[in-house]
């Protein structure tokens, strides 16, 4: 199928196929990444601008990588020193961006819905990096790609998302993904992180939810550990962080009564002793550094799509 979205801001908007499209793409500039020199002129000309109102090392930094490897020009924008500490809006810094000629915009907002409002107000690319607890597609999109790198397929999968479900953008993105490709997710959290209906997200049937961790992880093929957002705590309404870990952390001692080949995921930063355990991070089980690594492919594939689906509709 062909490509014909001019932005990417979630993966609750992409088909099953348009999924698959994203991933195939992936594995044909992963290639790129094992060459001697990692570059190709897919988008030598265009100038992608980085625009993050939230830090970000791994998204940020994967984003301007794949962007130079398809041999386009790149701006990061440090919003702490721009015009935005004068009071300039969303929209107005969008639209001078789109003024200066740029082509593609990924955008980082603490704010839910930022980049669908960008991208209704914007003629150029819109890449969703991270909005609010809304969505952060591509982070969910190299994890997909990392799962069925590993273990062949996705459809019939057990993976469960264990962590602040409540405040996890990565987490509806998965779920999204996971289950419009044929996988079954479980979320597992205390019951203080997991909010009302997240069981209807997704495709049919596809998402259950456990406050168990043992329990959630005896059948599952992978596991999804997502950074405990302790600097968001309202009105102390996360447990401590050694209670935490105690019941919910993943440990050597949880996974042996897992499957043994578990695949050990998470999108980072990593609050070591708190979610996950060292030994489990740095483990045989672990796909963390391979998932920072598909990361740049998986982006290369996102920039090169919008910006294709772009070109023709300038025709």
């Amino acid at each position: 199928m062909l490509w014909t979205k001019k932005d990417l801001l979630g993966l609750e908007y992409l088909s099953k196929e348009e999924i698959e499209l994203i991933l195939e793409t992936a594995e044909s500039f992963k290639e790129v990444t094992t060459r001697e020199i990692k570059k190709v002129p897919a988008l030598r000309g265009k100038t992608v601008v980085n625009l993050f109102y939230e830090p970000s090392t791994r998204t940020r930094i994967s984003f301007e990588v794949a962007a130079k490897r398809l041999s386009a020009d790149v701006i990061n924008i440090a919003v702490e020193t721009s015009s935005v500490r004068k009071g300039e809006t969303l929209i107005d810094t969008g639209k001078n961006i789109q003024a200066l000629k740029a082509d593609i915009l990924v955008v980082r907002h603490n704010c839910s819905g930022a980049p669908a409002l960008l991208a209704r107000s914007l003629a150029i690319n819109v890449v969703n990096a991270g909005d609010g607890w809304h969505e952060h597609p591509t982070q969910a999109l190299l994890d997909i790609f990392t799962l069925r790198e590993k273990l062949g397929r996705i459809e019939g999968l057990r993976v469960v998302i264990v962590g602040d479900i409540a405040h996890s953008r990565v987490c509806r993105s998965n779920i999204w993904g996971l289950s419009k490709l044929g996988a079954k997710v479980t979320v597992c959290a205390p019951t203080m992180l997991i909010p009302p209906g997240i069981e209807e997200m997704g495709a049919a049937n596809c998402c259950a939810v456990s406050c168990d961790i043992d329990e959630a992880l005896k059948d599952a093929d992978a596991v999804n550990v997502l950074r405990m957002q302790f600097e968001r705590d309202e009105l102390t309404a996360f447990p401590q962080q050694l209670e935490y870990f105690k019941n919910y952390g993943i440990t050597e001692e949880r996974l042996k009564r897992a499957k043994k080949n578990i695949i050990v995921m998470h999108p980072g930063p990593i609050n070591r002793g708190i979610e996950i355990a060292s030994e489990v991070a740095d483990g045989a089980n672990s796909v963390i550094l391979e998932q920072v690594t598909n990361g740049i492919a998986v982006r290369m594939a996102v920039l090169f799509l919008v910006a294709q689906a772009q070109d023709k509709n300038a025709q």
